[in-house]
């Protein structure tokens, strides 16, 4: 199975993934960004500051980038009521 890495930026700073997973196919690479987003954006809640100005971009061994998770598009905001 290909290796992926899986990178946090913010567009300034990067945390880079130096180990990487190795994953079957598209849907476990965007799976897998979602779940990494998500585990940060709670964690961050826990401190009291979410920051969606984060991106983890996904690489491949090669160092192509193969897939883009805006934390904005991981989480739903949802404000009022709910119906």
């Amino acid at each position: 199975m290909p290796l992926y890495y899986f990178h946090l930026r913010n567009g300034r700073d990067a945390l880079l993934d130096p180990d990487g997973q190795t994953l079957i196919d598209m849907n476990a690479i965007v799976g897998t960004a979602l779940r990494e987003a998500r585990a940060i954006i709670g964690a961050d809640a826990l401190d009291g500051k979410i920051w969606l100005a984060q991106h983890i971009d996904v690489e491949d061994a090669c160092g192509a980038i193969v897939h883009r998770l805006d934390f904005e598009d991981a989480v739903e905001i949802e404000r009022g009521v709910p119906t």
